[in-house]
């Protein structure tokens, strides 16, 4: 297939676990080295030649959009807004504006990730030239616990002998998820719109083995708290200085 055009970003959320620094700015909208993280990620979709990028708003939603259209101003990119007047959950607000999508794959991001590739590798490119429409519904990023040295991993999935990811209700698992993926549209067939969550979603697709998963090759971070975000501006700091 031709590489994914668009991308759906999820920044409605409240951020309440990384308050303070939230009670003015929603948690999207927090920096590591001077950059806010969601214009980190909407440099990442620039860089992989996706220029339709579509941002979900609730909590400080003004805030949010005076910020982005800043951003993208002088640029290549088509940003729309879907206000929720209550938070839609991960799945419910992807479902509000999926005829959007042509029926064609898309991004879907967090708007609180942080990931930098390995020297020479694009994990969003990456993932476009991975797909496969006859046998995926959903490929996803799996970052390797061993690998994240700055902020707390979870152990969300494992990879069996085929290497397809499986979900690890226990959080047993060797990898964590990014909340970074390609997804098809088809995957909310017959889900009507309201508050639902992706993950039951990731689950189905799993069940019937299409769920497919990539290894990122470089570094992801896990920010929940104030603490981990002053341990990432921290590291960014350190490499800066070649320390």
């Amino acid at each position: 297939m031709s590489a994914p055009t668009k991308a759906f970003i999820l920044a409605a959320g409240l951020g309440t676990r990384l308050r303070p620094a939230t009670d003015h700015i929603p948690k999207p909208m927090a920096e590591v080295a001077g950059q806010s993280l969601i214009t980190r990620t909407l440099d990442k979709l620039l860089e992989a030649s996706v220029r339709d990028v579509t941002v979900n708003l609730h909590y400080l939603a003004d805030v949010l959009k005076k910020h982005l259209e800043e951003y993208r101003a002088g640029k290549d990119l088509i940003l729309h807004y879907s206000y929720e007047e209550e938070l839609l959950d991960t799945g419910g607000g992807i479902r509000k504006v999926l005829p959007h999508f042509d029926d064609e794959p898309f991004y879907v991001i967090a708007g609180d990730a942080l990931w930098q590739d390995a020297p020479g590798e694009n994990a969003l490119r990456r993932l476009a030239q991975h797909w496969d429409d006859k046998t995926m519904d959903v490929l996803t990023l799996l970052q390797p616990l061993e690998t994240m040295r700055f902020t707390r991993g979870i152990g969300d999935y494992d990879l069996d002998e085929k290497a397809c990811p499986l979900r690890r209700a226990d959080k047993s698992g060797a990898y964590m998820w990014t909340n970074i993926r390609l997804n098809h549209p088809r995957i909310f067939k017959d889900q009507p719109e309201g508050v639902f969550s992706f993950l039951p979603l990731m689950d189905a697709a799993q069940e019937t083995g299409r769920l497919q998963a990539m290894v990122h090759k470089g570094d992801w971070y896990h920010i929940s708290t104030p603490e981990d975000l002053k341990h990432v501006n921290a590291a960014f700091k350190r490499r800066k200085e070649g320390a």
